[in-house]
């Protein structure tokens, strides 16, 4: 055996055995989001890398670390780290601004970023999502916060955690930005080097720091009173205030951390992350937030907007693996051309069947049928010459013999 090509580090296959699970997020999606009036949208797995550098934010380290680029015709082209700013050039570009608000739109499908893999983060990885545009008001915050909620626990993740935050407006933010890195300056040389990098670039990103001595700067009183201050203008503040009297009405139990900042430039107002305690550990399985700036920057008419992602295989790592479904039948006989005959008119009325393609020895057959199938369908000399088949539950072992113009009824 030569030389064996392995998968790519930080990509997997995604099997037969564990496509159950995968369908079961891909269905739920399209049940709670369409019923919620939402409508798919596929869009390009690569897009121009001025799309992902304007929208997701030149300075974040998606865009500066861990974009798959490559030149072709002398133009930049980039394979989508996140598909918001992909549906955002798709609103602008297919003139959606003209439909009655809110334009909801949902998605699923792979997204890659170079990044260390590790558990439930790949370099080719999938999201499922939604963006909702046209709608200033936090209703829009509310019902998109809820959405995410429904469909998390529609997979068995009750044990939800709900964080929300208020980034406020630019202006907001501005003001922030300059008094937190002005009590950060004299921390300046105990800060790690990224957040060196962040703080004339992204000071905000500093909050996102995941290193012990940083966080440790952060909890410092006079660092804390700007954090945890009030930067916020009474129209952001009010527009708060109203998301959390809608989660409130929703029965939604949420916590207010004001270190939650999110990873993209494009955010305001309000930002939200949910955690699962699922299986014995806490994990984030959804990010979102609103972007009201980000179809103006996109080139598009000034338009509020909010959305979330989640990767689905961090999902998949926290839901309870099933067995696969058996099928429902598996044709047993000698006669391979009366077994091939039984095989298409059963998957012609939509039962799932399979049969031995080899024709081994009929207990051989039956050993392969309890493995796979709920019923045998058993089609021997005496069944054919009679016109008749017998049927084996194979849970049971209860087993019938009916003309086969019956096979159908009975199964």
């Amino acid at each position: 055996m030569g030389n064996i090509i392995k998968v790519q580090k930080g990509t997997k296959d995604i099997l037969p055995q564990e496509m159950g699970l995968w369908y079961t997020m891909e269905d739920n999606a399209r049940r709670i989001f369409t019923n919620a009036g939402y409508g798919e949208i596929r869009t390009p797995i690569f897009e121009a890398t001025e799309l992902f550098a304007r929208g997701v934010g030149d300075t974040t380290d998606i865009v500066n670390k861990e974009m798959y680029t490559f030149e072709k015709s002398e133009r930049s082209l980039t394979l989508r780290p996140e598909n918001t700013a992909g549906v955002v050039r798709a609103f602008i570009e297919n003139g959606m601004h003209r439909l009655s608000a809110p334009v909801k739109l949902w998605y699923k499908g792979p997204m890659f970023r170079y990044e260390r893999p590790q558990a439930g983060r790949q370099r080719q990885f999938h999201q499922v999502g939604v963006e909702m545009f046209g709608i200033k008001d936090a209703t829009a915050d509310a019902e998109v916060i809820e959405l995410a909620v429904s469909y998390l626990k529609s997979l068995g993740l009750n044990d939800l955690e709900v964080e929300i935050n208020s980034l406020g407006c630019p202006n907001c933010r501005e003001n922030f930005k300059t008094e937190l890195k002005k009590v950060l300056k004299p921390y300046f040389n105990d800060l790690c080097e990224d957040c060196q990098n962040r703080y004339e670039k992204n000071p905000l990103r500093l909050l996102d720091c995941k290193v012990d001595s940083c966080k440790a700067i952060f909890e410092k009183p006079d660092v804390k009173s700007v954090i945890y201050g009030d930067f916020i203008c009474e129209d952001c503040a009010e527009h708060f205030n109203q998301l959390k009297s809608y989660l409130d009405a929703l029965g939604i139990k949420y916590t207010v951390n004001k270190l939650l900042v999110r990873g993209l430039d494009y955010y305001n107002r309000t930002v939200f992350e949910i955690k699962s305690n699922n299986l014995g550990s806490q994990n984030a399985v959804c990010g979102g937030g609103r972007y009201d700036s980000l179809v103006r920057n996109l080139g598009g008419v000034d338009t509020p907007a909010i959305g979330f992602a989640m990767g689905m295989e961090r999902l998949y790592s926290l839901l309870q693996k099933k067995e696969p479904e058996k099928l429902t039948a598996y044709v047993v006989s000698t006669n391979q051309t009366e077994a091939l005959k039984t095989v298409k008119y059963l998957r012609d009325n939509n039962i799932s069947t399979d049969f031995d393609f080899a024709g081994k020895k009929f207990t051989k057959q039956m050993e392969k049928a309890s493995k796979i199938a709920k019923f045998a369908v058993i089609l021997g000399e005496d069944e054919i010459a009679n016109k008749t088949v017998s049927i084996k539950n194979l849970e049971t072992s209860h087993q019938v013999t009916v003309p086969q113009a019956e096979l159908l009824n009975n199964l």
